[in-house]
């Protein structure tokens, strides 16, 4: 153990495991949020917009552009107030923050309907908050902790049900609230950190299986008592489109056309009788933001994009790499799937490749709970980036020889 701790000692003294503050990761994240401020301002660009003001104005003019500028400038504060806390009171209040999770989605859940879904709680000035996006950062840290010491939870009965409960809940409650892509975010979530931790194979496979099955039944159990639901048109729209209604194609179909209407430099931002400005696909300031982005900047654009997330992904994979105990490894694996399957999801559902689950764009869809949720995922990241000292982490030496 010695020996250990003294090859501990001269990596920790390597810049590269040294404790900091990530700045490349700043630098990427800030990047794209400026980007999605802009972006959310040419989604929002109307037939009363004034096509020849400058950038600021027509960012100043635009209601959501506005705020998500406001957002923006606020994000700093929670990106601060995130990795000023003690590195060891999140570890060992995971549970708390768990619960509170919960509170909020069964708040939400309980609580009046907004867009046909109860999964947003109303807060001040038209502003709502969706718990379920706080939620996946919960289960994170929760995951994170629980998985530390232990890479199989499906060892006993006893320790699978209390898993299966744990993850399971929230996952539940947001199918419940009609948030059928979060739960899938969720599930992706905890197989992957599961698959990292280091869990048999055999159980693994099962578990993927077991998932999958849940997830048909669930999609089974709404056709059975609705088959008129906008969910299963959805997938119908995506599988046999001549199937589904107009009105489950609408929105994919013009998102495709707008992407394809940019070409390979796209039209430019704040163009008259553009799709964005005729508003063909609806709420493209939020879900459909790539759509946007493909009208106005082309193909050149979207690549440029796609680019810059692979780069924020590939950072946190480096950064889980050069982490000094499993707790920090799993956070920042759990921040990383996070980002990576929404914007999977996001994107393959704006080019008609998944089947429309309501996911927003990390970092450039509109919504404060969105920005938020990203911030304080980026925050935990910096925070275990920040507290790689020696003196204040656990070590579990089989990671340590698996690391070194």
């Amino acid at each position: 153990m010695q020996s250990i701790r003294n090859r501990l000692i001269l990596r920790d003294n390597s810049s590269k495991y040294r404790a900091r503050i990530d700045i490349v990761l700043i630098l990427l994240v800030y990047a794209m949020t400026i980007f999605g401020v802009f972006a959310v301002s040419v989604a929002s660009f109307n037939i009363n917009s004034n096509p020849e003001a400058d950038i600021f104005n027509q960012i100043v003019g635009s209601h959501y552009g506005l705020r998500q500028a406001i957002f923006m400038l606020i994000s700093p504060i929670v990106l601060g107030f995130i990795v000023a806390i003690p590195y060891d009171y999140i570890r060992n209040n995971v549970m708390i923050i768990y619960f509170l999770s919960i509170g909020l989605l069964l708040v939400a859940l309980l609580g009046e309907a907004v867009a046909g879904i109860n999964a947003f709680i109303s807060i001040f000035w038209g502003l709502t908050i969706q718990p379920a996006e706080f939620a996946k950062i919960a289960i994170i840290v929760l995951l994170a902790s629980q998985l530390e010491n232990l890479n199989d939870p499906f060892k006993t009965v006893k320790s699978s049900i209390k898993f299966l409960i744990t993850v399971g809940a929230p996952a539940l409650i947001t199918i419940m609230q009609g948030e059928m892509g979060s739960a899938i975010v969720m599930a992706a979530i905890v197989l992957v950190m599961l698959f990292v931790a280091g869990m048999p194979w055999k159980r693994f496979l099962l578990l993927i299986a077991f998932a999958g099955m849940a997830m048909v039944g669930i999609v089974l159990f709404w056709s059975l008592f609705n088959p008129e639901s906008y969910r299963l048109q959805r997938i119908i729209a995506l599988v046999n489109p001549d199937a589904a209604s107009e009105a489950a194609k609408y929105q994919v179909n013009n998102s495709m056309i707008a992407v394809g209407t940019g070409g390979l430099k796209g039209i430019g931002p704040f163009k008259e009788g553009s799709i964005a400005q005729l508003d063909y696909v609806p709420k493209d300031w939020t879900d459909f933001i790539f759509s946007t982005i493909g009208e106005a900047f082309g193909f050149v654009g979207c690549v440029a994009v796609i680019v810059l997330y692979i780069l924020i992904i590939f950072r946190l994979m480096y950064l889980a790499r050069t982490s000094l105990n499993r707790f920090s490894e799993l956070v920042i694996i759990g921040i990383m799937t996070l980002i990576l399957v929404h914007v999977f999801l996001n994107i393959g559902m704006t080019i008609g490749l998944v089947p429309v689950v309501g996911i927003p764009l990390p970092f450039l869809s509109y919504g404060g709970s969105n920005l938020f949720t990203n911030m304080i995922g980026i925050g935990l990241v910096l925070n275990v980036t920040k507290n790689r000292k020696l003196s204040k982490t656990k070590y579990d030496s089989s990671y340590i020889e698996k690391h070194l």
